[in-house]
């Protein structure tokens, strides 16, 4: 059905509706003047506002309906917020069934049958648009789920992410509460994306609070295709992905870095805060957000409430004595904001059962001669707010896939780390160099890695590489009792 004939039956259904609308009309022309200041201000914004509304009401009702056929869902979705009337017309069911007919006759579903079948005069006013935005949803998230299939063989995520966060228009906004109440929303100045994970910055330019007086911190994911217009920026598309207590992780925050001008706090893993040095203001904030169902809750989740992830557990073997313990695949990613500085998949990773030792399950991926892994460039974390730049030594971000023995992610971290000279020095490696231990703990597991340095080649090596993951996170996903 083309265009000219949803103009024709819009306007044809107008005529059905025609004696509800007039008496609207008609009521809302009796109402007097607005309440409020009877100021001169006030008075002649009312009246411009009664004489704009009244221009509209002059129009024939047919009219009004038969322009309001010609727009698109996000153009009719828009207008629906100018005025009651245009609500009232905007939610027309005639319009929107036949939005609904012309925007998804090449959709073969069996969704659609049933729907056509009902008639508009037994559903209320702005059934058919619920109905035509439902379908959107169903639409979009069935292409979401086609291309999310495609998996990398050496990571376990799917191949597109960053395609399809790029082609969805994806932005992220962040959210900053001071202990007052007032709400600060911050534009993004900086993403970047590298391996596995996407680095994401802001800075207030002066309008955030000082680093103590921090309450919350909300991490939002917005698509702008809203509803087929790419500029159209919704409130109900924005998706909760973190809220963030600042005041029970400001006394705790680890200072991982600095430079001649900020010092970088990480407050918990992959929230990091730069402060400048000479004052407790804040110069920017910086998330890491690994790949793993980055897309789903950039975009699947409320405005108030994150994306639950469903469940992935394997089926229980009874006859393994060792299930859970064995075949797991590692992939690490080291790099600054810009740049990679070692990418390296491990296989076949086991922990014999006889080796757990306080609660956790050593993996290890790196240890001895011969399997050392040289890093590309120097360990540095690039930062910018919107006047200054620079770069803080020793520390970069570390971003961690582990898969389980059927290839499913199984524990995903990304996180800005520190390294830091070791105090007592051994000699059970093969390089004369320092060495720089890198240490890093969540509640799932833990991490523990350590660079040396190579003298003649000028260059870090990674010389021993452990994943600790917790035993109760082992036990809950594969149904044990270790």
């Amino acid at each position: 059905m083309d265009k000219d004939s949803l103009a024709n039956y819009s306007q044809a259904r107008a005529g059905a509706h025609l004696t509800k609308w007039k008496h609207s009309t008609w009521s809302a022309q009796r109402q007097g003047p607005l309440n409020g200041r009877k100021d001169g201000n006030s008075v002649t914004t009312a009246r411009t506002k009664r004489g704009a509304d009244s221009q509209l009401q002059k129009l024939p009702l047919e009219i009004l309906i038969k322009i309001l056929s010609y727009l698109d869902a996000a153009a009719l979705f828009r207008i629906s917020h100018v005025n009651k009337l245009f609500c009232r017309l905007a939610n027309d069911n005639a319009l929107w069934s036949m939005m609904y007919i012309f925007e998804f006759k090449q959709w073969k579903s069996t969704c659609i049958v049933e729907p056509l079948q009902m008639r508009l005069q037994d559903r209320a006013s702005g059934y058919w648009k619920r109905l035509f935005f439902e379908a959107v949803v169903q639409r979009d998230t069935n292409k979401l789920k086609k291309n999310l299939r495609y998996i990398d063989r050496y990571t376990g995520l799917p191949s597109r992410t960053e395609q399809l966060l790029r082609n969805l228009h994806v932005a992220w906004e962040l959210m900053v509460s001071d202990e007052s109440g007032d709400e600060f929303t911050l534009e993004l100045i900086r993403s970047e994306f590298c391996g596995t994970s996407v680095c994401l910055s802001w800075s207030g330019g002066g309008r955030l609070p000082s680093y103590q007086h921090i309450s919350t911190l909300q991490l939002h994911g917005v698509s702008k295709m809203t509803h087929g217009c790419s500029h159209l920026k919704n409130p109900g598309g924005r998706s909760l992905m973190s809220k963030v207590d600042m005041q029970a992780l400001t006394q705790s925050a680890q200072v991982i870095g600095r430079d001649r001008l900020v010092e970088l706090k990480l407050l918990q893993p992959g929230i990091l805060i730069g402060t400048w040095k000479d004052q407790r203001t804040v110069a920017f904030i910086m998330f890491t957000l690994h790949f793993h169902r980055l897309v789903e809750r950039s975009v699947q989740g409320s405005s108030f409430c994150p994306r639950m992830a469903p469940v992935v557990r394997p089926a229980s073997d009874d006859i393994d004595p060792e299930y859970g313990l064995h075949g797991y695949q590692l992939h690490i990613v080291l790099h600054d904001t810009v740049c990679e500085l070692m990418s390296e998949s491990f296989y076949q990773l086991s922990c014999p059962r006889s080796q757990i030792r306080d609660g956790l399950i050593q993996l290890t991926a790196i240890s001895g001669a011969g399997s050392h892994i040289p890093l590309s460039g120097r360990l540095t974390l690039p930062w910018r707010c919107e006047a200054l730049q620079g770069s803080a030594e020793n520390c970069c971000i570390m971003s961690l896939t582990l898969l389980d023995e059927f290839r499913n992610p199984f524990w995903c971290v990304t996180s800005p780390v520190s390294v830091e000279l070791e105090k007592t020095q051994s000699g059970s490696f093969d390089y004369d160099g320092e060495r720089f231990p890198i240490h890093h703990v969540e509640k799932d597991g833990q991490v523990e890695m350590t660079l040396a340095w190579a003298k003649e080649q000028k260059q870090f090596v990674i010389v021993s590489l452990i994943v600790c993951v917790s035993v109760s996170k082992v036990n809950k996903h594969f149904s044990r009792d270790y």
